[in-house]
């Protein structure tokens, strides 16, 4: 599973779209919310947005930072003219925000709601079963407050229609208990269908017979959109964290990994860095680059990413063109040779010969350049087929004349890292 964070007004709208259709007595949201940025036409977003001048407004900023409160960074109570005055005057702004330096760049805009009570819910997914939390705390000291929090466990086999939830929820809840507990179970069908991997409401106040999510905190799990992508919303993003910004190359492989089911990563740490670590298999990635770290070379190392969950070679292909793209822009300042380590442990299921077709033919279209940035190549892989994926890889960078190591599983899995460091 791959979280990814999403805005606030997307969370917000899915919820509106969805929560109906899984709370039995038809809880919902109106989903009356705007997203706002630097594109944004105001004149066509108050005509689309009636609502804008009718209600006094909340807005805040949506980059998946928290404690926007606590920062000065929430105006309430405000008509549209005040609102959109307030953003412009810290649009495209620099901020410090919980000691990360950014820029403000999205904001959202929802009706203000008359309210009393405020209330916290969460969901996240665990080994043993998923968990639901609920305090009469919500809001901004929930963690102050955790020992109020009462916590409902959804077993793996039954899920919730096999939990009593209203005899769970705290009495002091009084005539809305039965009503809350309607809201958690239908949340709760939302997240599993969806294929959220954390969601967190806090506060939720109750208006009338609507249950209205003040703030939000939503992660989904990535590796779902090609089943849930309809769900979603042809809207939906992943953005970067708050302070985040990603190259080209970065936001490519972002792309590639949300067309299959396989994982794709890669975060850019030193371009002109001589450690290029392209390993297979998301713990794998963590050794390789924990032991470069451990040996001294942390700030040699390009990037940090990995291939995994068998991923066709076409797709490994695009992996291996972007990372030797990347490699080879420019030689070392002071002319040491650039290093290539195609890690990994031993494959379950990834067709080892397979995934390292599509790297065979990256190197060839970079063998040129991988010999002008006096690039060597370090291999230790192991899996199905992985004798015939040596093989070839070292045939292929043989005949192409860059320096090339390649072992299999007999091979310490990190030794290489070593050998590369020490060569």
């Amino acid at each position: 599973m791959a979280q990814r964070g999403i805005r606030e007004f997307h969370g917000k709208k899915m919820l509106a779209r969805h929560l109906d259709s899984y709370s039995a007595e038809g809880i919902g949201y109106d989903g009356r919310i705007v997203l706002v940025s630097s594109e944004t036409d105001w004149e066509k977003l108050r005509k689309d947005n009636p609502w804008l001048e009718t209600e006094k407004l909340v807005a805040k900023p949506d980059q998946l930072f928290g404690k926007r409160g606590k920062h000065g960074l929430v105006l309430v109570n405000k008509n549209f003219a005040e609102t959109k005055k307030w953003i412009e005057e810290r649009l495209g702004k620099k901020q410090t925000v919980n000691g990360i330096d950014g820029v403000l760049t999205h904001f959202l805009i929802e009706p203000c709601v008359a309210h009393e009570a405020e209330y916290y819910a969460a969901i996240k997914s665990s080994a043993e079963g998923d968990l639901i939390y609920f305090s009469l705390e919500g809001g901004i000291n929930v963690e102050e407050n955790w020992d109020k929090v009462v916590t409902i466990k959804i077993p793996i086999l039954g899920g919730i229609e096999n939990v009593d939830v209203e005899k769970v929820l705290p009495a002091e809840l009084g005539q809305n208990k039965k009503m809350v507990a309607n809201f958690l179970r239908g949340l709760y069908k939302y997240f599993a269908a969806l294929h959220f991997a954390y969601l967190e409401i806090n506060p939720f106040a109750i208006a009338g017979t609507k249950i209205v999510p003040l703030d939000m905190v939503a992660k989904l799990d990535d590796t779902a959109e090609f089943c849930c992508a309809k769900l979603w919303g042809e809207d939906i993003e992943f953005p970067a964290a708050f302070g985040q910004n990603l190259s080209p190359e970065e936001m490519k492989i972002r792309e590639l990994d949300a067309l299959s089911g396989a994982s794709l990563k890669l975060t850019l740490l030193n371009p002109d860095g001589i450690i290029w670590n392209m390993v297979a298999g998301g713990g794998a990635s963590v050794i390789y680059a924990d032991t470069v770290c451990d040996l001294g070379f942390a700030k040699e190392l390009a990037f940090y990413g990995e291939y995994s969950g068998n991923p066709s070679a076409n797709l490994t292909y695009e992996y291996a063109r972007i990372v030797l793209d990347l490699m080879t822009r420019k030689p070392d300042a002071q002319g040491r040779p650039k290093t290539l380590i195609l890690g990994g442990g031993i494959a379950n299921f990834t067709d080892v010969a397979k995934t390292f077709t599509g790297i065979i033919k990256a190197l060839n279209e970079y063998g040129e350049k991988l010999k002008k940035v006096n690039a060597r190549i370090f291999v230790r892989r192991g899996g199905p087929n992985y004798h015939e994926g040596l093989a070839n890889l070292k045939t292929a960078a043989d005949k192409l004349g860059v320096p090339i190591e390649v072992h299999g599983p007999e091979y310490h899995m990190t030794r290489v890292v070593s050998d590369a460091l020490q060569s």
